[in-house]
């Protein structure tokens, strides 16, 4: 009986555990009110050289590239510089956690230029390395790109920038990523 009784309250315990986990995608309204009072941590996934060209919010806490750009090696089939996971992701994460004196259950809210190629994955990655409370900002910092109409293809619908959000085209260089480590060899 006993046995029964370990094996069911371990089992409500997993079951308790991943119901803590919160809804992975949140607006920029909200992870901005989050950030500014201090009940999450706010950080910038895009490589600085994209920031440098589209903008940068002091809102976020920290820049921590998701992934970075090896300008040594080109993408045939994407037509783009080779992207690579930053190896020292979740390390960084876990400094950036214990300087402000949060711990791994605190909420983590990525921001990337749209959401969906480094803001969710990185989100689900961190959920899947223990981060159970990562998210990210859909839409991203710049937002989605008009389908039709006169600005078809601009950026200028809900994200960061359309939300009336600070940000501006000048970068915080203390809270810029600063890469020391070299691109992993093929």
């Amino acid at each position: 009986m006993k046995m029964r009784q370990v094996v069911y309250g371990l089992a409500l315990a997993m079951l308790s555990s991943t119901s803590f986990a919160i809804e992975i995608a949140i607006s920029a309204t909200e992870a901005y009110d989050k950030a500014k009072n201090h009940q999450a941590l706010l950080i910038d996934v895009r490589d600085p050289v994209e920031i440098m060209f589209t903008g940068f919010t002091d809102s976020v806490h920290i820049n921590i590239p998701y992934l970075l750009v090896d300008r040594t090696r080109w993408d045939e089939k994407r037509n783009v510089f080779r992207l690579y996971q930053n190896p020292s992701f979740v390390r960084e994460i876990e400094q950036a956690l214990q300087k402000h004196g949060w711990d791994k259950n605190t909420e983590i809210i990525t921001l990337c230029r749209s959401g969906s190629e480094r803001g969710e994955p990185s989100a689900a990655f961190l959920r899947q390395q223990g981060f159970q409370n990562a998210r990210y900002v859909v839409h991203g910092f710049q937002g989605d790109a008009l389908k039709e109409g006169e600005k078809k293809g601009f950026r200028i619908q809900n994200g960061w920038q359309n939300s009336g959000l600070p940000w501006s085209p000048k970068m915080n260089a203390e809270k810029i990523y600063r890469n020391n480590e070299p691109a992993p060899k093929p």
